[in-house]
């Protein structure tokens, strides 16, 4: 049986290719798989293979940042129980693990939970919120995935649990009620990069909260390792992969 797929080869430039070779200092093969990709000036290219952490958006950009700052910012004030909600794949691992650890240094009594790939499936379950409810859990923080949970939310609720969504997928019409929902990808956000990757949006909320208690940049950098593995690993446009959320991308 023959293939039905087409490869379409993009014709050299090598004017370009010179250009970008030589202002960029990068190698000719290079510069053609970026001009492949639609980058064809200077600026474009070092936007795109740099990483320079002051080209990244606010954090308060995102729909619902300050609602869901303020709320895990009472729980540690309050000394209330937080729950990270992750997924089981790398990108919900590396976020949920961010989440920990940047909200355990600032003293916030929390744990994790990860589902079960095979006995308990994707995204958030009935039975281990009203378990973490039955255990004291005032505030549930979802990573990678909550966005279609409608109905485990309001179960949630009704057990007295509060929900914070930290998503990338695409919102379904009508957002779960829980007290906030950080998806870029929400139709009013205004957040300017749409491609983010779960632990993409968990470092988000980090910023935000980082930046209201007063701690510097340097306090969140350690944790870009994670982010690195939690965005290369997901499947995100290669471009705001590499472009690392950069004005530019």
């Amino acid at each position: 049986m023959r293939s039905q797929k087409k490869w379409r080869v993009k014709a050299p430039n090598p004017a370009l290719q010179q250009i970008l070779s030589i202002e960029v200092r990068i190698s000719k093969i290079l510069a053609q798989l970026l001009i492949n990709r639609g980058i064809y000036t200077v600026d474009q290219a070092r936007a795109f293979l740099g990483s320079e952490l002051d080209g990244l958006f606010s954090p308060w950009l995102m729909k619902d940042m300050e609602k869901a700052v303020e709320r895990i910012l009472l729980a540690r004030q309050r000394g209330e129980q937080i729950l990270v909600y992750g997924d089981y794949d790398v990108d919900g691992i590396t976020g949920t693990t961010l989440l920990v650890l940047a909200l355990r240094k600032l003293g916030c009594r929390l744990d994790y939970f990860i589902p079960h790939r095979l006995e308990e499936g994707y995204g958030l379950n009935k039975e281990a919120l009203e378990r973490a409810a039955n255990q004291g859990v005032a505030l549930v923080v979802t990573v990678d995935c909550g966005i279609s949970g409608a109905s485990e939310i309001e179960a949630a609720r009704e057990w007295g649990l509060d929900v914070i969504i930290t998503d990338h997928h695409e919102p379904p019409e009508y957002l779960p009620a829980a007290m906030a929902v950080l998806d870029p990808k929400r139709p009013d956000c205004a957040y300017p990069f749409k491609e983010l990757a779960g632990v993409g949006v968990a470092l988000k909320l980090i910023q935000g909260i980082y930046e209201q208690v007063g701690l510097e940049q340097r306090e969140w950098e350690e944790y870009l390792d994670l982010v690195c593995l939690g965005t290369v690993a997901d499947i995100v446009p290669s471009r705001e992969k590499i472009a690392f959320w950069l004005n530019t991308a």
